[in-house]
């Protein structure tokens, strides 16, 4: 029997433009080999005649959530996403072939991205894998159940995940070398300079983090240019 993984997204208010939903699907399209079923979870009520190709679009389940916290709308228990889903932000830009993505640690119920600060201790959310199904409980139910408290606790949504999962059974990190960031140098605490802007493709990693300032529109890389279409 074929398998069929689930790559998703979120796209609220106005931080990104539908070009950014558009352009993830292309590259997604581009850099995958597995069948995948692309699906965006949005506000934004006229998507469906902004954007071309085969992109599963859904409401948010719930709608009083701001910003970064839509993400764990993702595992709410009424969106349906069975098997495998992998997530990405909307501000990344994917250089090579993503298959082993979707099929690293099958068995685990989260795959989670180390961050790219060394001292922070938690996963960076830009990237996740998950079986939805599995983590109803260990995240939106227990979420809910001190909603207001978690908001106050954590800065953001990464912050809660990594708590509420980190070294827990059934949860492991991606290979670092799989991921860079477009201002951490490396992951031992080497950030570009202002002065340095240069931000080179390392050759090895194959998705790139655009965290924070710049976004992918505003980079004059070639490698960059050449990747977001």
């Amino acid at each position: 029997m074929s398998i069929t993984y689930n790559f998703a997204c979120v796209c609220y208010g106005d931080k990104y433009s539908v070009e950014y939903v558009q352009k993830l699907y292309n590259m997604v399209k581009r850099n995958t080999t597995l069948p995948v079923n692309f699906v965006v979870f949005t506000d934004h009520v006229k998507m469906h005649k902004m954007v071309e190709g085969d992109i599963d679009i859904r409401k948010f389940p719930e709608t009083d959530l701001q910003g970064w916290w839509n993400k764990l709308q993702l595992f709410h228990p009424d969106v349906d996403l069975p098997g495998d889903t992998l997530y990405t932000d909307l501000d990344v830009v994917i250089t090579d072939n993503i298959d082993c993505f979707f099929t690293y640690e099958s068995s685990m119920d989260f795959v989670g991205m180390n961050d790219f600060n060394p001292v922070s201790g938690v996963w960076n959310s830009s990237i996740m894998k998950f079986k939805q199904v599995n983590l109803h409980g260990r995240i939106w139910h227990k979420f809910m159940t001190d909603r207001p408290n978690w908001l106050r606790r954590f800065p953001g949504d990464q912050n809660l995940i990594s708590d509420f999962l980190l070294n827990t059974p059934g949860c492991v990190s991606f290979p670092d070398s799989w991921t860079q960031s477009y201002k951490w140098y490396d992951r031992k605490g080497n950030r570009y300079s202002k002065q340095d802007m240069t931000y080179e493709h390392n050759g090895e990693s194959l998705v790139t983090v655009f965290h924070g300032q710049p976004n992918p529109h505003e980079s004059e890389q070639e490698w960059v240019k050449k990747a977001w279409i």
